[in-house]
């Protein structure tokens, strides 16, 4: 597990730990999916649920991993301990640690991660400027850097990119 000091929260950023974004509502808003803050809590705790794990916590479990603050190490060893608890207790698949070959791509404030880059070059859209990048939040960097390496078809890192203040003076055909 990864229990070096980061900074989640700056003064943009207070309440991060629990943010459902605009762009997840629909899948996320009812906790039917893992939201981007409890994905980023998970990477940091070195712990990889399932979908199918998810839903088979409870909506109160789901919502106290959502409302959790994992910003320092021990706060990070706390959420580990208890998610593998809930995770042994109420589903029917082992707990899985996170592989750990993750570059935190998203924790760079002076460098664009290539794989944004890639996606907003195939999603016709202009990738962040440094300034931006270094900007956004680490909730906000993680989330464009999952949906700009997901394994599948993702419609989100537009509209993503848009929430996030970067896409004002573009629109896209």
């Amino acid at each position: 597990m990864n229990t070096e000091a980061i900074s989640l929260a700056g003064p943009q950023d207070a309440a991060a730990h629990d943010t459902l974004f605009h762009f997840e509502q629909d899948f996320a808003g009812s906790l039917r999916c893992i939201p981007m803050a409890v994905r980023l809590k998970l990477d940091l705790c070195g712990i990889k649920l399932t979908l199918r794990q998810w839903s088979q916590l409870s909506h109160d479990d789901r919502q106290s991993l959502l409302g959790a603050v994992c910003t320092t190490p021990d706060a990070r060893q706390d959420y580990h301990d208890r998610l593998v608890g809930l995770i042994s207790f109420r589903c029917d698949e082992p707990v899985r640690k996170l592989v750990a070959d993750e570059t935190y791509l998203w924790r760079d404030q002076t460098v664009i991660p290539e794989c944004i880059v890639r996606q907003a070059d195939q999603d016709g859209v202009a990738s962040p400027t440094p300034a931006a990048w270094h900007d956004l939040s680490p909730l906000e960097r993680f989330a464009l850097v999952k949906l700009a390496r997901s394994s599948h078809e993702n419609e989100n890192f537009v509209p993503a990119m848009r929430e996030f203040g970067l896409l004002q003076d573009q629109s896209i055909d």
